[in-house]
């Protein structure tokens, strides 16, 4: 990757993911596709670390969201050695519990009670999911699912859905990642606000990860640290008997090199997957000219899903 490369790579974060979602973060990027400063510190880099919303993250971690192009030249000329080393440090763990509505209505297809294997877990919220409770807004009215006197995700459904009656049950929950977060500190606690974008769902997206944390907290699942596909064998032959193993992938698999992906499928053979995936990672289907995700059980695609949640599209 040289700089041209680099300097498309996040014109098309800002024209394409942040746009709508994040107005800020679409004009920050923008300038950085123009400043020779940034782009040559983001090239002294490993090239997964030169993700645009790595970058913006670590600079709101570190002083706030810069107001404009100009301040975020001005304070990577200032202080490039510690925001290069808090990229190096850190990555982005997005934990998103809107997205579990989208991974509802796939999940009631499988007969539980179930055990639960999140890989890239982050804080493992989506480990959460059956303690949420759901509001769907449907052509046919308003259709609610769990608790809803807790943490409550609405999601939009455009289109025909079957939707599930109830949250399932979930006897068993292990999360893999290379650097699983513990919700229970207040550095994952402040690096996982800080991933928020700020934009017109920054303030209900922290509305939701203040208590789905709290309850992360509340209720620890199993943590595993290390590589997903080296660790999956083992953590998937310890289960519990009498549950039905699913393995979660949100935003994860999309990260894996090609063999990375084979090793993965090798693993997961004969057991439920559950992707949440951009077009093509695990099922091929034509890419999305709004960028959403893949929602996919056992490779079948099911529907479409706004990568924050909120949103879904039979397909």
């Amino acid at each position: 990757m040289d700089r041209d490369d680099l300097a498309a790579r996040y014109r098309r974060f800002a024209d394409v993911e942040a746009a709508v979602a994040s107005p800020q973060y679409a004009a920050l990027a923008r300038a950085v596709a123009e400043d020779p400063l940034v782009l040559d510190l983001l090239l002294d880099l490993p090239r997964i670390k030169r993700q645009p919303n790595l970058l913006l993250a670590v600079l709101r971690l570190l002083g706030g969201v810069p107001a404009d192009g100009a301040q975020l030249h001005d304070r990577v000329a200032a202080d490039g050695d510690r925001i290069r080393a808090e990229i190096l440090t850190r990555a982005t763990q997005t934990n998103e519990p809107a997205r579990a509505a989208s991974l509802l209505p796939a999940l009631a297809r499988v007969e539980g009670p179930l055990a639960l294997v999140e890989v890239g877990c982050s804080a493992g919220l989506l480990l959460q999911l059956d303690r949420y409770g759901y509001r769907y807004a449907t052509a046919a009215g308003e259709h609610r699912v769990g608790r809803q006197d807790g943490l409550l995700v609405d999601c939009t459904v455009d289109g025909e859905l079957a939707l599930p009656a109830d949250v399932p049950q979930v006897v068993h929950r292990v999360g893999i990642d290379r650097n699983p977060l513990d919700p229970a500190d207040p550095d994952t606690v402040a690096w996982l606000r800080a991933l928020v974008w700020p934009g017109p769902q920054h303030d209900a997206r922290l509305a939701r990860l203040d208590p789905a944390l709290a309850l992360a907290a509340a209720h620890p699942h199993e943590r595993v640290t290390g590589d997903l596909v080296e660790e999956l064998p083992g953590v998937l032959a310890g289960l519990p008997d009498g549950a039905t193993p699913v393995v979660l992938a949100s935003m994860t698999l999309v990260y894996l090199d090609d063999d990375a992906r084979a090793g993965f499928a090798e693993a997961t053979a004969g057991v439920h997957v559950l992707a949440a995936e951009a077009p093509g990672v695990v099922v091929d289907v034509r890419p999305d000219p709004h960028d959403r995700v893949v929602v996919s059980l056992d490779g079948e695609p099911l529907h479409l899903a706004a990568p924050h949640g909120g949103a879904i599209t039979p397909l």
